[in-house]
């Protein structure tokens, strides 16, 4: 999401930046590219493309359709059955890829019933355009929903130390064994606030705190698949690097603590 311009919205402001940034995601060991047709909109499936392809094969790219952007700053949510198909095969083309490995349904469209949405999506699954399906900002509920009308794999809802809502849909992942990607994993463009215990817990490791929050998502769940989004390759090594730091139990019961 971070690669595209400010606002989610048009190409970033130096575009060799955002092309470095992806090739390094890649040769640092990142195996999860997580995008959307909605990050530019278009522009940052375009950049994937142009850095990375011809794609390594261990590689997986996972997108989402069912937002549509009628400038910067808005989302506007369209499950209708033919958008969710002409996303499809946009987004295929986008990322010059004739199967996608892991598409996701946005957000549910309030005016479109899900079985609709996820009809269509199932459709394009069956044509072999789709490997895999996933949801994004959804209740356990419509999850038990969505999987009696297509296989899910994997939910992506916004969880970070200080917001935790979505623990209600991440303890279902964990009991169905479905992937958990929480967006916003260091609290967004707002960052998390200086809580005592993620700074003392950073100090003591000579790391950032956003290193620590990183870190305790990772100890928090099996299931868990964080989507740090970065426009820094110094930034994006940060983040890289936290994947192989451990907490004391001391400091997880501390930070812990923090309630969202």
């Amino acid at each position: 999401m971070r690669v595209t311009g400010e606002g989610i919205w048009g190409w970033p402001p130096d575009r060799g930046n955002a092309l470095k940034v992806l090739k390094r995601a890649v040769e640092l060991g990142v195996n999860l590219i997580d995008t959307a047709d909605a990050y530019g909109p278009e522009t940052s499936e375009l950049l994937i493309a142009e850095a990375l392809y011809p794609y390594p094969k261990s590689l997986v790219i996972a997108t989402k359709g069912g937002l549509i952007r009628p400038g910067p700053g808005e989302w506007v949510p369209d499950g209708r059955p033919e958008h969710l198909k002409q996303a499809v095969d946009g987004s295929l083309k986008r990322l010059r890829l004739e199967r996608i490995d892991v598409y996701q349904l946005h957000r549910i469209d309030p005016k479109v019933p899900m079985e609709e949405s996820l009809g269509a999506i199932k459709e394009m699954k069956d044509a072999g355009k789709i490997r895999h399906v996933g949801l994004s900002n959804v209740e356990p509920e419509e999850i038990e929903r969505a999987r009696k009308i297509v296989p899910i794999v994997s939910v992506q809802n916004r969880y970070n130390i200080e917001d935790r809502k979505s623990e209600n849909a991440l303890v279902y992942c964990e009991k169905n064994g479905l992937g958990f990607l929480p967006w916003f994993p260091i609290g967004g463009t707002r960052g998390l606030k200086p809580e005592n215990a993620l700074n003392a817990t950073a100090k003591a490791h000579g790391v950032s705190v956003f290193q620590i929050a990183l870190a305790w998502l990772l100890e928090r769940s099996r299931v868990m698949l964080p989507i740090p989004g970065t426009s820094s390759v110094a930034h994006l090594e940060e983040n890289v690097a936290a994947a192989k730091l451990k907490l004391a139990p001391e400091e997880w019961k501390a930070i812990n603590a923090l309630a969202s």
